[in-house]
């Protein structure tokens, strides 16, 4: 019997596989745990309408993460802290207060996981930060840390 698998069943196939079974091992296994449906011309058109909005998501996505990493291009987030006598400052710049300063004063919402092997930033100066938007699309940002 050819059935279409709805999850990863291990050591039979993997989610939306076509794959031939035996008769029983279907009907008294895959079909009443709901592992698997029975390959109907109905069941593989609401398959490939699935996989293609799968698609269409990860190409709305990868759309999207190309205009915040063009916008990304031009900012700089400035923060001003305090120092000591000797020009070292007290305390460090970390991703969260960087996320915040995006969202409110760019309107750009991103999650501080993902920023690319972030170190909180602990001198005076210009530091570029790598942020991954999607796979294989990293956008940069300036932060400006002056005195106070």
């Amino acid at each position: 019997m050819k059935v279409i698998l709805l999850t990863d069943v291990k050591s039979v196939g993997k989610k939306n596989q076509v794959i031939e079974v035996n008769d029983g091992y279907a009907n008294n296994f895959l079909l009443p745990r709901k592992l698997a449906v029975p390959y109907t011309k109905g069941s593989v058109d609401v398959l490939n309408r699935q996989k293609q909005d799968v698609l269409d998501k990860a190409a709305a996505k990868k759309a999207e993460a190309i205009d915040i990493q063009a916008k990304l291009k031009n900012v700089t987030l400035v923060f001003k802290v305090k120092t000591g006598k000797d020009g070292k400052m007290f305390g460090t710049i970390t991703a969260k207060q960087i996320e915040s300063e995006l969202l409110n004063k760019h309107k750009i919402t991103i999650d501080k996981r993902k920023f690319v092997n972030y170190e909180p930033i602990n001198r005076i100066g210009e530091s570029q930060v790598a942020i991954e938007l999607d796979k294989n699309i990293i956008g940069t940002i300036t932060v400006q840390v002056e005195e106070q």
